[in-house]
């Protein structure tokens, strides 16, 4: 962990800030403080958060403790904010950052304006979802906003490269796949896993990460897990707002036994470890990390056919279905009871490994910065 507030001239290292909307339990959030990790031993790297404070956000996720000096936080209230562009400038100047790397269209509003006020040549932008281009009012914003602020856009998935270059005409666009850190993500024992998590060990336990929210679609792998036979488990990490109401469909179908919802799972590598598949149903998705985390633990994926997902999957082991299916759904789980257990760990240590995704990040920003 680097503690320097400004840039080492004697190491010849580059102060990088990435600026993010807010840093709580997230796929987006998740990979920047990986990216924190793994930097380069001369450069400091930190994370701006438009919003929240610290205390809070320390207090809600644990994993800030290890770069607790490195985060700063505006505090931004909602909404257009015209204060926050001078705070983050200011803020800027202050690390002598020289290279800022912005998440999404809210930080590409306020931190790429604020990094061309401060005369900062090399400016990132990733994009990890096309959601939001969708909305034409949205879609108009980042249009200008890749127009005046001209930043090195990233996409973390062919298909969000695609859609950033058919629906807003921009060129200046590469793709770099999302990467995990296959160390700690790497196979175990289950059964120990399981004593763990006090799970079954004489199921087949099917397993699903993520926030609680409808666009995540545990209801339909509820109802789908329904149909599977009494010799299976379903295991439910993650904490929403939808909790209470899965709870009662949970009750409602009479799967109260066969179920288990874990709540905030700090210890991924061993939930992963736990099953003997993991889903992901959700509605929408980006580029997401838990099919990559899943199969770098040796554990097959289910998952629904949205945004880049079929990119994150090995292409010999596990399914895509169709989103909000449920008989699609139950099908290719009851597949999966009944076919050899193959591990994809190889496919994602090949083409997923976080090194290799900072490493390219790194010879991006070296170009800009030439």
């Amino acid at each position: 962990m680097k503690n320097s507030e400004t840039r080492n001239s004697s190491n010849n290292g580059n102060v990088i800030v990435h600026i993010v909307q807010h840093l709580a339990p997230g796929g987006l959030e998740t990979l920047v403080l990986e990216m924190l990790r793994f930097a380069k031993a001369e450069d400091s790297v930190f994370v701006i958060s438009l919003e929240g404070n610290k205390q809070t956000a320390l207090n809600h996720w644990e994993k800030l403790a290890d770069f607790e000096d490195q985060l700063h936080f505006l505090n931004k209230p909602s909404g257009l904010h015209l204060s926050t562009f001078k705070v983050l400038k200011a803020k800027l100047k202050q690390l002598n950052a020289n290279i800022v790397h912005t998440h999404h269209i809210g930080p590409l509003l306020y931190g790429g304006t604020a990094a061309r006020l401060n005369g900062i040549k090399t400016l990132i932008h990733t994009e990890h979802d096309a959601w939001h281009l969708n909305n034409k009012k949205a879609a108009r914003l980042q249009s200008t906003l890749l127009k005046v602020l001209r930043p090195q856009v990233v996409a973390d998935a062919d298909f969000v490269a695609d859609q950033i270059t058919n629906k807003l005409g921009y060129q200046r666009v590469s793709t770099i796949h999302n990467g995990i850190d296959c160390e700690k993500f790497t196979d175990g024992n289950p059964q120990k896993a399981r004593e763990f998590f006090a799970l079954p060990t004489d199921k087949f336990i099917v397993g699903t990460a993520g926030r609680l929210e409808t666009v995540k679609g545990q209801e339909i792998l509820i109802k789908a897990f329904s149909h599977l036979p009494q010799n299976t488990h379903l295991a439910i990490a993650g904490c929403g707002s939808q909790r209470g109401i899965l709870e009662a469909q949970v009750r409602t179908l009479g799967l109260e036994d066969r179920v288990t919802f874990l709540g905030l799972v700090s210890d991924m590598p061993r939930f992963y470890q736990s099953l003997n598949v993991f889903c992901l149903p959700s509605l929408q998705e980006g580029f997401p990390l838990s099919t990559l985390e899943a199969q770098a633990c040796g554990v097959p994926c289910i998952a629904s056919d949205v945004g880049a997902v079929k990119e994150t999957l090995c292409p010999q082991i596990g399914a895509l279905v169709e989103p909000n299916k449920v008989p699609m759904l139950a099908d290719a789980l009851s597949q999966q009871l009944s076919q050899t257990p193959q591990s994809p760990r190889a496919h994602i240590l090949k083409h997923f490994d976080i090194r290799n995704m900072v490493n390219r990040y790194a010879t991006l920003a070296q170009g800009e910065n030439a």
